[in-house]
């Protein structure tokens, strides 16, 4: 019964762009009508139903590419988080590439963001749509390398295991970093850094305030989109295996 009613809905927006404008001329009230299990089925109903159902299902169970191993987001280097962020800055980096903005030096994404795994096997669209089920925009936030070790304060407090691309992050174990590391590069103060993340994640979400520090730039690029295309032109996925959070005597648990 759940399934049937998620159905309208989505037949609903797919037919709302087609129907005409309404003249009200009459308003009455009616009787309420709740939706429980003792609810009949309406077979008339189902019959219009399942051939939209077929083809969602159809479109959503596409195979766009594969992987030999599980992609999940266990751990503080997690196969999946890793691609998703190495994705983030390939999109931006060809996005700023491609407007005369300068490369992008690193990205990172929030693993909250990830909602599921993606199982050993054919990945199919209904797959990347249950990892990613939030359209979120990549941002492109220009930061100099005075108030970029916010950035690395901030994985020192919290040493959660939000997955970075092109950086490097060591802690001692203590309050100290050890290691800060971008493109394989210590911070240079005098630098300008492109720091690819989404809009959520820029405008401080997961707490990250610091990019409140540096300049915004939209790209425009919804980041399912990017992942989507980036799974398509992959027909078979590379699980990143490298280390580039760690954590030593990490003291905050998952």
């Amino acid at each position: 019964m759940k399934n049937k009613f998620l159905v309208f809905g989505i037949i609903g927006l797919l037919l709302v762009g087609c129907k005409t404008p309404l003249n009200i001329t009459n308003i009455h009230t009616e009787k309420n009508i709740y939706i429980t299990s003792q609810l009949q089925d309406d077979k008339a109903m189902d019959a219009v139903i399942q051939p939209y159902k077929h083809e969602l299902e159809g479109k959503m169970n596409t195979k766009i590419s594969h992987t030999n191993v599980e992609l999940n987001k266990s751990g503080d280097n997690s196969n999946l988080g890793n691609l998703l962020a190495d994705y983030t800055f390939e999109g931006a980096d060809a996005w700023a590439k491609n407007n005369n903005i300068p490369p992008i030096d690193a990205a990172v994404i929030n693993i909250g963001g990830i909602r599921n795994i993606i199982p050993k096997g054919d990945i199919t669209l209904k797959n990347i749509y249950e990892v990613m089920p939030f359209n979120n925009e990549i941002v492109i936030v220009k930061m100099s390398g005075k108030v970029i070790d916010g950035m690395f304060q901030y994985y020192l407090k919290t040493q959660q295991n939000n997955p970075v691309s092109h950086m490097i992050i060591e802690t001692d174990g203590g309050d100290m970093i050890s290691k800060k590391l971008i493109n394989g590069k210590t911070i240079d103060e005098n630098k300008t850094y492109y720091i690819a993340t989404s809009d959520y994640l820029a405008l401080g979400g997961d707490n990250m305030f610091f990019f409140s520090k540096g300049e915004m730039i939209p790209t425009g690029i919804k980041m399912r989109d990017l992942f989507l295309e980036k799974f398509k032109q992959n027909p078979e996925v590379s699980a990143p295996d490298d280390v580039r959070l760690i954590f030593r005597n990490k003291k905050v648990q998952e």
